[in-house]
């Protein structure tokens, strides 16, 4: 069974999404606030496919429960609710976990094209981490070294802890070292091709990516911009 999460403190919008959501055959778990959304994460032992969080919830907002799930789970599917005036807090969903956000009012059919996305990034991962007892298949680059099976990335010896999108596009970058990959490229191999949203949520994932692998981050050795295309990894 699939099973969400969905943290929404307004009752209506709230129940049109579990609506669509059970049509969809998902086990529904619901919050009104993000302090009910962390206990009944812990209710259920953390066993949740997605979780989808309204950035402005009463008690704990979603950008803090975001943070929260996030360092519990790094295969936990996060996507975040927003209003159109919450620009800023998109961004900064993005950067503390989440792996996409939807603009509210937003249709079933765009709700749930990126809740499938996701789901299915969810599985891609599981399928991997049951395959990690088997002879790993690696990418050596530099100083980098990409796991494919156990989905890990290890600079110099040490771990980098990364989100299942963050994997996805370092693995796109690494099967394409020293080329120029466009952002609708990435888009499309990380998101679909059916992802609703616009090319921002390239930006953003680079910019938390390059926090993580880049000695100066403003100043990139690696994941570079190549200006008026998109994104190179330099090895």
């Amino acid at each position: 069974m699939k099973r969400i999460l969905v943290a929404e403190d307004e009752r209506s919008i709230r129940d049109f999404i579990v609506i669509n959501l059970k049509r969809n055959g998902f086990d529904v778990v619901e919050a009104e606030n993000g302090e009910e959304a962390l206990r009944q994460y812990q209710n259920y032992g953390g066993k949740f496919d997605i979780a989808l969080l309204d950035i402005m919830m009463p008690v704990i907002d979603g950008l803090e429960v975001c943070k929260r799930l996030r360092k519990q789970s790094s295969t936990l599917g996060i996507l975040m609710l927003s209003a159109k005036t919450q620009e800023m807090d998109k961004v900064t969903g993005l950067l503390v976990g989440a792996d996409d956000y939807v603009t509210k009012p937003f249709s079933p059919g765009e709700l749930m094209a990126r809740i499938d996305a996701i789901y299915r990034r969810v599985n891609l991962n599981r399928s991997y981490e049951e395959k990690s007892s088997e002879k790993s298949n690696q990418i050596q680059l530099g100083e980098f070294s990409l796991n494919l099976r156990s989905r890990t990335l290890v600079k110099n010896g040490e771990t980098i802890e990364l989100t299942q999108v963050e994997f996805q596009i370092i693995e796109f970058f690494f099967s394409h070292p020293n080329v120029a990959l466009e952002r609708s490229e990435i888009l499309n191999h990380v998101w679909g091709d059916l992802y609703y949203g616009d090319e921002k949520v390239v930006d953003v994932n680079i910019r938390r990516l390059r926090m993580k692998v880049e000695d100066d981050p403003s100043s990139p050795q690696h994941l570079t911009t190549i200006w008026g295309v998109g994104y190179k990894w330099l090895v």
